[in-house]
């Protein structure tokens, strides 16, 4: 009942910020992508003229959003498995394709401690509080749990995990020093927001499963806008589009 309220309260409120637009594209984005979103956003109405409305959130969140009826056109999810699941569920109208292969990052704001290559570090006492996305709704809380148990320190350190709903209040909880250090996408480390505050250090990323980022094409965004809708969807693997992705650490090519 609870999160039901919310999501009402998010309907409302995202009614109130579309209305008026000459039909923009409202794209629902995991929350890894929303730094590089802002060009994307920019480059793609300065090609084409039509504005994109931002929702950020778990991909799982996102799902679940969409399955009440959220009017979201496109998702750029943080990995395959939920555009699969909308697309299976008749909530999108293509099979998802892959945009970009993701990465994670281990940071800190504390430039005392050592980054080490096996994550060792997470072990000593100094650090009490490790910040991650979760795992059971954030494609990167997943790689995480992965990596740590890649390096066999997860039992040693899992009482330490502090977890946020999604990258965004994870990165939350590093930059204001709530968790001593944490893991986050590589595209938030290098995003001009955040470029700069701390240290960070690329996960090996044999540690975890590839980070394939799929993007779809929802039935709301066919029924209702299917020109702008199809138009945002086809500059997501534009070369253009393309550039921006790799300038914020993402890996682009589809045989990776």
């Amino acid at each position: 009942m609870e999160y039901s309220k919310k999501f009402l309260i998010i309907f409302f409120l995202f009614g109130f910020l579309i209305y008026g637009q000459d039909n923009p594209v409202t794209v629902a984005v995991a929350a890894n992508v929303q730094f590089a979103m802002n060009e994307l956003k920019h480059e793609f109405k300065k090609e084409t003229g039509i504005d994109i409305v931002v929702i950020i959130g778990s991909s799982g969140q996102l799902t679940a959003q969409i399955k009440q009826g959220a009017p979201y056109d496109v998702f750029i999810s943080a990995d395959m498995k939920y555009p699969f699941y909308l697309f299976r569920n008749k909530y999108a109208i293509d099979s998802p394709r892959v945009y970009a292969f993701g990465a994670l990052a281990i940071w800190t704001i504390n430039k005392s401690i050592k980054l080490k290559d096996n994550l060792s570090e997470l072990s000593e006492g100094n650090i009490k509080k490790i910040a991650s996305a979760n795992p059971k709704t954030a494609p990167y809380g997943e790689a995480t749990i992965e990596a740590l148990k890649y390096f066999g320190i997860y039992n040693n350190v899992k009482n330490k995990l502090v977890f946020g709903e999604s990258i965004a209040p994870t990165n939350q909880f590093i930059i204001s020093g709530a968790a001593d250090i944490g893991f986050t996408a590589k595209s938030v480390v290098l995003s001009p927001a955040m470029k700069g505050k701390g240290i960070w250090k690329e996960v090996n990323p044999k540690a975890y499963k590839p980070i394939k980022q799929g993007c779809v094409i929802l039935k709301y965004g066919f029924k209702n806008h299917k020109k702008e809708t199809e138009t945002f969807y086809k500059f997501m693997f534009s070369e253009e589009a393309k550039n921006i992705l790799l300038k914020y650490g993402y890996k682009v090519s589809e045989d990776k």
